[in-house]
């Protein structure tokens, strides 16, 4: 369904990171390009497209080995968040609600972390572990009895979707409003999502306001009338003497509504996809799921990951221990993607492992101060879906090709078909 084993043959030049047909080829062509990529002395430089009216970029070069990701990483202070996170030109108008932590650099950046770290605490997450536990149960239990469904919009959405809402207070009415405004946001390169809209930079400052005004709205309530959810937590969270603002906690909503519920679902997704594609990989799981599933969890995110790339500008003129020279201003693409199948890290990286250990992936970024807040919750919401799938309806399976988002961001699936036995 999804992993052609045969190597495609591409050339250099057919390959173009800008160009969203480019990701519309099937997953084999794509792999045996980000091979060509990494096995290059020099990172490859494409040219920029508009972006949101913003006009075209200078172009940007593109990191395909894991190692130099890792090391663009780790270093904050010459690989700048600051300037954008993704390859175009940021847009003329000050989208405020956008400029959340994963957008700066020190010492704003670590000022936020740190005061979000303070209330979304391994701690806090427990606290909702159970809950993890029964919504999966619901969520499952919901579709068990029909024998098919859209995979993604029935099950792997709903649980992290679920889960983020009731972590910050959101009521269930509102769920639905904050799922569609997160397509919007980040389907933009979807024609699904965004052909409906006249001008598009609106429709997205819309749906993040949206958000924002959804989050400010509860604060204003939880200020008045504090409970145990993430939203209180936010508010009071106060280390050594600071405080976040209303429209920090807005922007800081909007990233973990964007990013928690969209790279889970999507990893929960392709899990069902590699598993249906590798049956010897979901037998040896489904033979001692607790004994695998750290690992088995860790290579879907490995496979999927659902995060293809961050964006990092250069503060300052530098070389790369590999020898790549950059200058300041440069534009650089930490390509997680092609980083998790780099053959100097991961033996026969195309294969489905669930065992594999160790497995030093990238999927929740590289290392250093912007690695994922929630990774923690994320591993633990895939592992617990897929618990429940196996015990309740163990024969499921992709009964269809996946339809995927067309972007070059995210490596998102719109919907699966599915099918099982009924449960009785």
């Amino acid at each position: 369904m999804g992993q052609g084993r045969a190597r495609a043959a591409i050339d250099i030049d057919d390959i173009d990171f800008s160009d969203l047909d480019f990701w519309d080829r099937p997953l084999d062509e794509r792999e045996a390009a980000f091979a060509l990529l990494r096995a290059r002395p020099e990172a490859a430089f494409f040219a920029e497209t508009e972006d949101f009216g913003a006009g075209v970029g200078p172009g940007y070069h593109v990191l395909a080995r894991h190692a130099d990701v890792q090391e663009a990483s780790r270093l904050p202070h010459v690989f700048s968040s600051a300037p954008g996170i993704r390859i175009g030109q940021k847009p003329p108008v000050d989208f405020e609600i956008f400029d959340s932590m994963i957008e700066m650099d020190d010492p704003r950046h670590a000022r936020l972390r740190r005061i979000v770290s303070r209330a979304f605490t391994p701690r806090m997450i427990q606290r909702f572990a159970d809950d993890v536990e029964r919504t999966a149960a619901r969520i499952v239990d919901d579709v068990a009895g029909r024998g098919s469904c859209d995979f993604v919009a029935e099950i792997a959405a709903r649980l992290p979707l679920r889960i983020i809402c009731d972590l910050m207070g959101i009521d269930e009415k509102d769920h639905a409003f904050v799922f569609e405004r997160t397509n919007v946001i980040l389907g933009a390169d979807d024609p699904e999502y965004t052909d409906r809209f006249d001008d598009l930079p609106t429709a997205m400052m819309d749906a993040a306001n949206g958000l924002g005004d959804l989050l400010g709205d509860l604060a204003r309530v939880r200020a008045e009338r504090p409970t145990d959810d993430l939203t209180t937590a936010l508010i009071n969270a106060n280390p050594d003497g600071e405080r976040l603002t209303r429209q920090e906690i807005a922007a800081f909503f909007v990233l973990l509504v964007v990013a928690g519920n969209e790279t889970t679902r999507n990893a929960i997704s392709h899990g069902l996809v590699l598993l249906t594609d590798h049956p010897e990989q979901r037998d040896r799981w489904a033979s001692d799921f607790d004994g695998y599933a750290r690992t088995a969890v860790e290579e879907i995110v490995r496979v999927a990951s659902p995060v293809v790339y961050m964006r990092r500008t250069l503060t300052r003129d530098h070389v790369l221990e590999s020898g790549q020279r950059f200058a300041e201003g440069d534009k650089v693409v930490l390509c997680y993607w092609s980083a998790n199948r780099d053959e100097s890290v991961f033996d026969d990286p195309r294969r489905f492992d669930i065992a594999r250990d160790p497995n030093p992936h990238l999927g929740f970024g590289g290392a250093g101060p912007h690695f994922c807040l929630g990774a923690h919750l994320a591993r633990r919401e895939i592992t617990v879906v897929f618990r429940e799938l196996f015990r309740r309806v163990p024969d499921i399976r992709a009964s269809g090709e996946p339809a995927r988002l067309r972007s070059n961001f995210l490596n998102g699936i719109k919907r699966l078909p599915c099918e099982f036995t009924p449960a009785g």
